[in-house]
């Protein structure tokens, strides 16, 4: 079994070992890590997840599926997801420069996360798509406000993309009202966008920033 490495060690691996989110054309790194701390003291660190992690990240995803109907994934999809389609996930993102995925650990567990996917195609090179999730009991933490913050960072250092935009439901006015905080613009809503496990449907919110220049 590999070591569970603590959060210095973690970071001290990452930018020995690999340069992370390293754009050729930037010739920089956009993050590494990223230290802070909760209203209750623990230390909070945002990081790239190492594959090392694989298995705490799909717990946590797992867990948010089941405390919550405020993503897309249901409980029973989640459960489809394994050990190594996790393991593969992480490796999609840490091999490509275009796309962004951080994890808010604290004292080991994962607490929440956060991604950036540049557009498919060379017409939405421009565009990348958030998402953003957090264990319910680490709430009113700062934690989305601090994962929301590092993907912003990430995409204004990135040469090409300029919007950052995402569908939110809308009944989630919690997470609606952290993306206003955060200059987002809701842009429109489509009717009965999500239809719940209960058969309560939904609108979906769409909503985006621009973040430089296009």
């Amino acid at each position: 079994m590999p070591k569970r490495l603590n959060n210095k060690e973690v970071c001290n691996v990452q930018a020995a070992e690999r340069p992370l989110f390293l754009c050729p054309e930037a010739g920089r790194l956009y993050i590494c890590c990223m230290r802070h701390f909760l209203p209750n003291g623990k230390p909070l660190v945002i990081r790239p997840p190492l594959v090392t992690d694989a298995q705490a990240c799909l717990n946590t995803f797992q867990e948010v599926t089941r405390e919550t109907d405020f993503l897309l994934y249901t409980h029973e999809e989640s459960l489809q997801m394994d050990l190594a389609k996790e393991e593969a996930f992480i490796r999609s993102y840490s091999g490509n420069p275009n796309n962004m995925f951080l994890v808010a650990d604290v004292e080991g567990e994962v607490a929440g996360m956060v991604s950036l996917h540049q557009g498919r195609t060379r017409k939405q090179h421009h565009m990348a798509l958030l998402g953003i999730a957090v264990l319910h009991k680490y709430w009113n933490m700062g934690i989305g406000r601090r994962l929301l913050t590092s993907a912003i960072r990430w995409a204004e250092a990135h040469p090409r993309i300029a919007i950052i935009h995402f569908e939110v439901l809308a009944n989630n006015e919690r997470a609606i009202q952290l993306y206003r905080n955060f200059n987002f613009t809701e842009h429109g809503r489509i009717p009965n966008g999500v239809i719940q496990p209960d058969g309560t449907m939904v609108d979906l919110v769409v909503m985006s920033k621009r973040i430089k220049p296009i």
